[in-house]
């Protein structure tokens, strides 16, 4: 699909700018070129196809549904589901982690949602797609899914309410379920000014990310020896996996900007799974979002919460090697 971008970058860095191609410059700068903008076009094409879809699946009524329906230990996996829908990063993503706790619904389904919304959305799935194959995004995202909803589930069983900041308290002891309904009838040609809106917000938002981590995919492309990862968390390594998830979590990025590290490092010769944790480290964990969530949480609640997470990612990440 994407063999004449491949053609106009060789064509601009070997023939335009005249590098050898076997400098590390000319790799480093041809994977940069070729990869932003395939992962920008996709981007934007997943990005407003989901908001014609989104637009007809509005958050409250979502929200409202959680918080009112007994579904029998359903409520965790639907809380998932709805994560892989909204296509936010793990800080853009607390917000309305927040207005779920409003909205009085159950913690463990709200770290469901917490979970899954930065690590499988819309963009991860197009980006995977384009980078790995339908194989490995179909495991990525049912392995996502089950992560977001065990970890609610483990975070709901061990009833860490108490843990909860004194402001997350009073709003749940003051909140009033309100029963409301919710009609749009907007015609569709009415929606998409504001999903095209919206769609340029959401690249403008990720596009920081998207260049740096491209950027960073080049330079590892390009200037890495082979062999330099093999040597930390190479598949001989028994630890490689926990070991990529304690380097993952200092880090923030989300999906899109982060998968193009994980192609280089697949082609470099680090196991997916070890790859994919780290991914699912750095996209689902990070200390920016440890930041925000001390409005809602105690210290030791976020610690508990990481430590979960971070448990399943490596679980994860080994199912992932041994099935791949």
């Amino acid at each position: 699909m994407f063999d004449w971008l491949q053609y106009i970058a060789d064509w601009f860095v070997y023939d335009i700018l005249g590098l050898s191609i076997k400098s590390h410059l000319a790799a480093a700068l041809n994977f940069f070129i070729y990869d932003s903008v395939k992962i920008l076009l996709l981007l934007f094409f997943i990005i407003f196809l989901m908001g014609i879809i989104n637009s007809y699946f509005p958050i409250d009524r979502v929200r409202n549904y959680l918080s009112r329906k007994k579904l029998y230990g359903l409520e965790y996996l639907t809380a998932s589901l709805f994560g892989v829908v909204t296509p936010f990063c793990s800080c853009s993503s607390v917000p309305l982690f927040i207005g779920f706790v409003r909205g009085g619904i159950p913690l463990g389904v709200t770290f469901s949602f917490l979970v899954t919304s930065p690590l499988v959305n819309e963009v991860a799935i197009g980006l995977f797609l384009g980078l790995f194959g339908i194989k490995v995004t179909l495991i990525y995202v049912v392995s996502g899914i089950l992560l977001g909803t065990v970890s609610g589930v483990i975070m709901q069983k061990l009833n860490l309410n108490y843990l909860l900041t004194d402001w997350t308290k009073e709003i749940l002891n003051q909140s009033q379920r309100e029963v409301g309904s919710f009609v749009d009838k907007q015609s569709f040609s009415s929606r998409l000014p504001s999903i095209w809106q919206d769609a340029i917000n959401i690249i403008k938002g990720v596009l920081p990310y998207v260049i740096i981590g491209i950027a960073i995919g080049g330079l590892m492309h390009g200037y890495i020896p082979e062999g330099f990862f093999e040597e930390y968390i190479g598949k001989d390594n028994p630890f490689a996996v926990p070991i990529a998830v304690i380097l993952a979590v200092p880090m923030y990025s989300n999906a899109s900007g982060i998968l193009p590290i994980v192609q280089v490092l697949v082609a470099k010769g680090i196991p997916i799974g070890t790859a994919i944790a780290f991914m699912m480290a750095v996209v689902g964990l990070s200390f920016p979002e440890a930041m925000l969530l001390k409005k809602v949480m105690t210290v030791k609640l976020i610690g508990i919460f990481f430590g979960v997470v971070s448990l399943c990612i490596i679980i994860s990440g080994y199912i992932f090697n041994w099935i791949l």
